[in-house]
This record gives structure tokens, C-alpha cells and sequence, in this order.
């Protein structure tokens, strides 16, 4: 990870001052870098990192920034992991040409070295994104996200990208397609997981993660614990809440209100247990691999998407 580190920096310089202050405090300001670490640990489970496993974990975290940079502006969200965010301190127009910078060296860092597998991952994975965010949006309107459509979205939104990862991780060292297909379904398992957990941080106590409660409430987002316990409730009930969502997603009498009701109606134990089922299907996939240190430390990963606190 520390050599790793050094070449992502590498893969983002540029000659423009402007754009290499703002790509150093990019590195500065990283978060858990969780999805390289899944690259190294998939490439390691079939064969040996090499320089091509390096490329696709910068590939991979380069697409992860710009990602993340756009969300900022797209959410208006001027703090990002305790540090400001891009746009706050450079402005939304800075910020949004930075996240085309990173999306367009990521593409290049493939076809540079003439690595038209791993070109052909992540375009697939940058269109699916892009899908899922829209998609997500246009529900988001008419608030008519049924359980299938919520799975579909956060498939696009955050398992398309988890599932490059362990995909790229294997074509960087293994010319076995069915392979890497395997861990490409290991991979996206693995981030329906990690998203509904993440869903679930809205429900439980602020000083978790920083996040106050509710936030996803107040921004009309349609989670699968809500969507479970409307489904679940009576008539006169889904009424009442869906005006909370509707209307009074700002009034926090309401959203507390809300929020009692989803989880006095089962919808974060019904959540957490899709959330195992997902998990237990990754390990299954893993489980057919011999023993191995990557294989220990693919499922301490495993472990860690559904027991992290933050």
C-alpha cells in the first residue's frame, strides 16, 4: 500500500500548478483505501501482483476521486472525511474539471500501456455508475423505489465499483476469464453489503460517523430499511410517513418520528439480515479457493464491510 500510494500520486501529476495542488491534497486528505487493497488481495488469491496489478489499483482509486469529487458538488457538500471538500475550497467549477481530469487519467493509464481488459472494466464501471446515480434520482422524484429497484441502484451506484476491483485484481495477473467473472460476483456481493450497512448508519446514534441521523430522510433517499417498513405498515400509516418524506423531511419532529417508527417495524433487522445473506454468498464464492493469505485476509474484509463502525 505504500508503494502503491507513491504510484497513484505518480498517475495523477500534471503539469498544471493548479492541478497538482489540488491532486496533493487529494493524497493528503484519503480515506480507508479499501477497494486497491481489494485489487492487491484478488490479484494475490490467483497469482502474483505485478505492475499491471499497481495500474488497475490506480486506475481503480482515480475513478473512486472523481467520483467522489462530482458527488461533493452534485450534494453541495462542503466537508469530506473531516477535511473541506474540493468544491469549498476550490469552487464547483474547479472541482467538477478536476473529477473529468481524474475519470480521463484513468482512462489513459490503460491505453497507455495498451491494457484494453482493464479499459474495457472500467468504462463499463463508469457508465454503471453514472446509471445508478440517475436512476437513483429520477426514483428519487416520485419516491416509487420498490426493494428490486433499490437493489439495482446501489448495484450500479457502489457494488459496480467493488466489483472492478476484484475483477481487475485478477486480469492483472491471470488470463482466466471464468475467473475473474468469479470474483467479479464476489466483488459485487461484497458491495450490496457494504451499502446497506452504510444505509444503515442513518438509523443509528450521530456520533458514529459524523453523520447526523436522518440525512438520508431529509434528502428523499429511499434506503431499504424505509422501504421495508412502508411496504409493511397499514394504509393510514404509509400515508402519514410518506408525507414525512415528502413534505416535512426537514421538520426533525417528524424525522424522528420516522425514524422510531422503521426500526420499532423491523426494518433494520430485515436490512441487516439481506445484508448477511450477501455477505454468506461472497464467502461461499471464496470458499471454493484453496487456503491462502489472501484468502484469510479477503474474508477479514468481508468481516470488517459489515462490523465497521465508520
Amino acid at each position: 500500500m505504500k508503494l502503491f500510494e507513491q504510484k497513484f500520486y505518480e498517475s495523477m501529476k500534471s503539469s498544471v500548478p493548479l492541478l497538482d495542488k489540488v491532486t496533493r491534497f487529494i493524497v493528503t486528505t484519503k480515506g480507508k483505501q479499501m477497494r486497491p487493497m481489494f485489487v492487491f488481495l484478488c490479484a494475490k488469491l490467483v497469482g502474483e501482483v505485478t505492475e499491471k496489478t499497481f495500474r488497475g489499483a490506480s486506475m481503480i482509486e482515480l475513478i473512486h476521486t472523481a467520483t467522489l469529487v462530482h458527488d461533493d458538488v452534485v450534494d453541495e457538500s462542503y466537508k469530506r472525511r473531516n477535511f473541506f471538500s474540493i468544491n469549498a475550497l476550490w469552487k464547483n467549477k474547479i472541482a467538477v474539471l478536476v473529477g473529468d481530469y481524474l475519470l480521463a487519467k484513468s482512462v489513459l493509464l490503460s491505453t497507455d500501456n495498451k491494457e484494453y481488459d482493464l479499459l474495457s472494466v472500467i468504462s463499463r464501471t463508469i457508465r454503471e455508475m453514472s446509471e445508478g446515480e440517475l436512476l437513483q434520482l429520477e426514483k428519487a422524484r416520485k419516491l416509487d423505489i420498490t426493494e428490486e429497484v433499490y437493489y439495482e441502484i446501489i448495484r450500479q451506484k457502489t457494488a459496480t465499483l467493488i466489483a472492478a476491483c476484484c475483477e481487475v485484481g485478477v486480469l492483472s495477473t491471470s488470463t482466466d476469464a471464468a475467473l475473474a467473472e468469479k470474483m467479479k460476483d464476489f466483488g459485487t456481493y461484497t458491495g450490496m453489503a457494504f451499502q446497506i450497512k452504510d444505509d444503515l448508519f442513518d438509523y443509528l446514534s450521530s456520533n458514529v460517523i459524523g453523520k447526523p441521523v436522518g440525512i438520508d430522510i431529509k434528502e428523499q433517499k429511499m434506503t431499504l430499511p424505509l422501504i421495508y417498513s412502508l411496504r409493511e405498515a397499514s394504509e393510514k400509516d404509509r400515508k402519514y410517513h410518506f408525507q414525512t418524506i415528502k413534505r416535512y423531511n426537514t421538520k426533525s419532529s417528524r424525522v424522528k418520528e420516522l425514524i422510531n417508527f422503521v426500526k420499532e417495524s423491523g426494518g433494520l433487522t430485515y436490512a441487516v439480515e439481506v445484508m448477511e445473506s450477501y455477505q454468506q454468498k461472497a464467502k461461499a464464492l471464496l470458499n471454493e479457493f484453496p487456503d491462502s493469505e489472501a484468502k484469510t485476509s479477503l474474508h477479514q474484509m468481508l468481516d470488517y464491510v459489515i462490523e465497521r463502525k465508520f
